[in-house]
């Protein structure tokens, strides 16, 4: 059981109001709020160690650097990865996809397949539809059914010789549907294909083993997990990296510089050219050591219960509808009512101090294959309560009257 009142107690944001109204945060799948324990971490760097890491001498480079560095090994360790050079600072889940798709451009040629899913945020449809149109690959689609599940029968049938890359988002922001990753990547690497998996939504909820997922690619976001915004983390087994070239040219990802040839660095700084978010990834580990504390068994037993009880609550309202009733789901529910636009209900729940998320929430496909404009989003994240819940149902049923 976690103690939630208590936990709610590590939040300043919390404790705020939003138009005169006690603050609700439930547009937790799109950044989740960051506990003063992080918030501490941020402050004691730019108060006593800030500095250029790697390439000082200096005792400020040097605690930077040992700060930075430990912090990928607690990324290591969270994510069992085999070696901490298989961990890559990035900018986010984003700059991890584009940095693998960028690679990709010389591995691929005309024939070969791409394969995505049709749950994919956009920034996992995009890069491969760039690296299709630069390679003359093609680009297959995982259709879904009405419950927002993918149709793995389908998914084999696409599967072929040709195949060289599957990319599949590990939890669906638009919806919470918790995809079956380990069943995608054995039938991808039956036929030889790499599998690159986006854990942005599936990390503030569940604790990912890359190893035990033999899993080729994992990219995640720290401030979907109580860290800062700006930095995440691109985990690759050591072979694909190496097979990869280097994202960026620049400073820290070199070896020998000459006019006449460059040769890299080994891993990860073959991928970290420049000076990264320092600060970032001290955060981004500490965020990890806040989410171990409390436990990722006990978060995911407690925000079921959250989405259990929130679902049955939103049911009772009349003519309201929920997209995305997978058997296998988190903390995300996403509906409409009527024909009232979710934009309306949004703005009127800020009204009320309620935060929640609305729109296609970068998922536009998902959105044309149930033939709505978007929805609105609830997300809930450790810190939510049943509480904040009612008064939720209660403002917005205000909401729906008041725009009926």
């Amino acid at each position: 059981m976690l103690d939630v009142q208590n936990i709610r107690q590590d939040f300043p944001i919390l404790n705020r109001t939003v138009n005169g109204k006690p603050l609700i945060y439930f547009d937790n799948a799109a950044t989740s709020q960051t506990p003063q324990q992080v918030i501490d971490v941020i402050v004691d760097y730019y108060s006593n160690y800030n500095a250029n890491i790697h390439r000082g001498v200096h005792s400020l480079s040097q605690e930077a650097t040992d700060a930075y560095e430990q912090s990928r090994l607690k990324i290591q360790n969270h994510f069992n990865a085999k070696h901490s050079h298989e961990i890559i600072y990035t900018s986010g889940t984003t700059h991890g996809i584009n940095l693998v798709a960028n690679g990709f451009s010389s591995l691929l040629k005309k024939g070969d397949e791409v394969i995505v899913s049709a749950l994919e945020h956009h920034s996992n449809i995009v890069p491969w539809q760039m690296l299709c149109e630069r390679t003359g690959a093609s680009l297959k689609v995982i259709p879904m059914n009405d419950h927002g599940e993918l149709i793995l029968s389908e998914y084999e049938a696409l599967l072929n010789d040709n195949t060289k890359l599957v990319f599949v988002n590990h939890i669906s922001n638009a919806l919470g549907t918790i995809n079956p990753i380990e069943k995608i990547i054995e039938k991808a690497h039956a036929v030889g294909a790499a599998v690159l998996v986006d854990g942005a939504q599936s990390c503030p909820h569940i604790k990912p083993d890359v190893q035990a997922l033999d899993v080729d690619f994992y990219v995640c976001s720290a401030h979907k997990m109580c860290g800062p915004t700006g930095v995440g983390m691109l985990y690759g087994k050591e072979a694909w990296l190496n097979k990869l070239p280097p994202y960026q040219g620049g400073g820290e990802m070199i070896a020998e510089v000459s006019f006449e040839k460059t040769t890299y660095a080994g891993l990860p700084h073959k991928f970290e050219a420049g000076t990264p978010n320092i600060c970032g990834g001290i955060a981004f580990g500490a965020a990890l050591d806040y989410m171990n504390s409390i436990s990722f068994d006990a978060i995911a037993n407690y925000e079921n219960a959250l989405l259990d009880y929130g679902t049955s609550e939103l049911l009772k309202i009349e003519g309201l509808k929920i997209y995305g009733t997978a058997k296998e789901k988190t903390s995300v529910i996403s509906f409409n009512v009527g024909n009232i636009h979710p934009y309306d209900i949004g703005t009127i729940l800020d009204k009320m101090g309620i935060a929640v998320r609305t729109g296609h929430h970068c998922a536009q496909p998902i959105m044309d294959f149930y033939k709505i404009p978007g929805t609105v989003r609830a997300s809930f994240m450790f810190y939510n309560t049943k509480e904040e819940i009612d008064t939720f149902i209660t403002a917005l049923k205000k909401a729906v009257m008041m725009l009926s």
